[in-house]
């Protein structure tokens, strides 16, 4: 999900510090703590934990509560399903003309050989420490990569819808390769979130309506 680069000087991501942390958490594709988030951006907790709560109240981010088996709860933050940075649906054009280039990097690429290039991006693209069983933590990554994903249990698996497609304008134009990317990329992130589970459905709708649907078996995750 891209940070837009020009906003106006009200807009909560105008403060270089809130566009940081918006842009780690995207980033991560997972929850973090506010110390965590502090070591990335290279400021003191205290300032960093007034600065998400603002991210909060702007609807770009939320904090969940992680109970460890000792000890008070963690607050975790994460992006919000919903969010809109900017006020507008997410856009996600920073990454993907790179990972076009490298799926098509050799002449006349078929389109098996770009869904197996997504599927090694998206392995890269899981996060390094999933702090939640797959059906969340695929929910997250898929929120930080900005397809506002709302997910419902299905008999032995999970179904995201996803509300926003972050590709929309490269999808018109070649909706076979990027759509193909994006399965890709699904299932990349599924290899290291859970090797066990399987996608089982990825249907593909305008990329201006959205409603993209991802069904996934669920393994041991």
């Amino acid at each position: 999900m891209d940070v837009p680069a020009a906003l106006p000087d009200d807009d909560v991501l105008a403060e270089p510090i809130r566009a940081r942390l918006f842009a780690a958490l995207t980033d991560l594709r997972r929850p973090a703590t506010a110390p965590e988030l502090a070591a990335l951006v290279r400021r003191h907790p205290n300032t960093v934990r007034v600065q998400l709560r603002l991210l909060e109240d702007a609807g770009l981010i939320e904090c969940r509560s992680q109970r460890p088996p000792r000890g008070r709860p963690r607050h975790m933050w994460t992006v919000a399903p919903g969010a809109r940075p900017g006020g507008r649906p997410p856009d996600a054009h920073a990454n993907l003309g790179r990972w076009l280039a490298r799926a098509m990097a050799r002449g006349g690429a078929q389109l098996h050989e770009v869904e197996a290039a997504g599927r090694q991006i998206g392995a890269e693209l899981a996060p390094d420490r999933p702090m939640a069983r797959v059906t969340a933590a695929m929910q997250d990554a898929l929120t930080a990569l900005g397809f506002a994903p709302s997910a419902e249990a299905i008999p032995d698996g999970s179904r995201y819808v996803l509300a926003n497609c972050p590709y929309r304008d490269a999808v018109a134009e070649n909706p076979a390769v990027v759509c193909t990317l994006h399965r890709g990329i699904t299932q990349g992130l599924l290899d290291r979130l859970d090797p066990p589970s399987r996608l089982t459905s990825f249907v593909a709708r305008d990329p201006y309506q959205a409603g993209c649907s991802i069904e996934i078996a669920t393994g041991a995750g």
